[in-house]
């Protein structure tokens, strides 16, 4: 059985960043957001679903899952949103879970969820969880440069995720992101070191 950390932030808080920081170490990355993406791309597993329950105008011209319109329709219908993630969640999990049973050459893995406090259900299957902490001014600026929002477009996005207070109380361990990859290639370093510890004891544990 894997040594599994899972990794959580904010939108805009370096999560992508900080896991890339740990694959160049050598951990197994598992990104939840990918698996989303495969499942409701052309074919994907969630398609038909999808197609089902929403309607082909869900639908790219391609088949894939039209996101800006799903989004849209997400944010002003709570039960379309908990229709979505009746579809989506099991199968994300599912695909997860299968991922991190195959990386068990790698030394641990990393399983990134962004909603990982929010949805409650992946903290049982982690042995830690590592949140990605930034100033909220900063995942602000961050977002509003990557995606074009509007200063009210990303405020909302963030008002429907865990507050950072809650974020940090659910977290074993904490990377903080204020200011760029001199500062996070240390934190990282060292918590990899941990994790490598942490990883070996599990595995002489489960023998």
């Amino acid at each position: 059985m894997s040594f599994v950390v899972g990794l959580t932030g904010g939108i805009g808080s370096g999560k992508s960043t900080v896991a890339d920081l740990f694959a160049l170490r050598g951990a197994a990355v598992v990104d939840t957001d990918t698996i989303a993406h495969e499942l409701t791309g052309p074919q994907g597993a969630a398609i038909g679903a999808i197609s089902a329950a929403f309607g082909e105008a869900m639908l790219r011209a391609d088949g894939g899952l039209d996101r800006p319109a799903m989004r849209r329709l997400v944010f002003s219908d709570p039960l379309a949103k908990t229709r979505l993630e009746a579809i989506l969640h099991p199968l994300i999990r599912q695909r997860s879970d299968a991922c991190c049973a195959a990386a068990a050459t790698a030394p641990y893995v990393l399983l990134v969820v962004p909603l990982l406090v929010e949805s409650g259900s992946y903290r049982g299957c982690v042995d830690r969880v590592l949140v990605v902490d930034c100033d909220e001014a900063v995942q602000l600026a961050r977002v509003m440069a990557r995606n074009g929002l509007s200063v009210s477009a990303v405020k909302s996005i963030m008002a429907t995720q865990a507050s950072r207070v809650g974020r940090r109380a659910a977290a074993d361990d904490l990377v903080i992101n204020d200011d760029g990859l001199e500062t996070l290639v240390p934190q990282v370093e060292g918590l990899h070191q941990r994790y490598l510890e942490m990883a070996g004891g599990k595995l002489h544990a489960g023998h």
